[in-house]
């Protein structure tokens, strides 16, 4: 890997918004923390490469058994939410609930909204933006805490439709 290709990694990372990221390879280690005030801290370790066949051959196995059980899960999941509507968010920021602290709720589970009701609000990069509903029903569920960072095309709530 050279150093093109880990400034790359950095500036990926960093648009993320992941806040640690690390990646292990047969000679060389990297570790890449973003700290609250929005820096990128890269650490890069070279291995030695006689430890290198050691540690994929103590991870794999361990990868191998979680694997099914995480594709279990997700099955599961989608037949229970399958007859409801996904909205997920447009933006990569800081999901907000309330407009501001003292300000009640945008909406909460089992509120009837409409076409065009604001449901939250994301804040990037110190704009707040107004999330509307597409779509018109009854929240079910609400799938991500208050101040809680989010990624596009993540599941925001939980739609019934009828």
């Amino acid at each position: 890997m050279d150093i093109k290709e880990i400034q790359n990694l950095i500036k990926f990372v960093a648009k993320s918004g992941a806040s640690e990221v690390k990646l292990e390879m047969d000679d060389l280690k990297i570790t890449i923390k973003t700290g609250s005030d929005s820096e990128v801290v890269p650490q890069v370790q070279y291995a030695p490469v006689a430890a290198a066949p050691q540690i994929p051959q103590a991870a794999a196995p361990v990868a191998e058994k979680a694997a099914p059980a995480e594709a279990a899960a997700p099955k599961a999941a989608q037949d229970d939410t399958s007859k409801y509507l996904t909205i997920k968010s447009p933006i990569i920021g800081t999901f907000y609930r309330k407009p501001s602290p003292d300000k009640p709720l945008f909406v909460e589970v089992g509120q009837t909204i409409s076409e065009g009701d604001v449901l939250c609000v994301i804040e990037a990069m110190k704009l707040f933006n107004e999330i509307e509903s597409e779509v018109s029903g009854k929240i079910v569920k609400v799938l991500v805490d208050d101040s809680s960072p989010v990624e596009f095309d993540q599941p925001l709530f939980l739609v019934d439709p009828s």
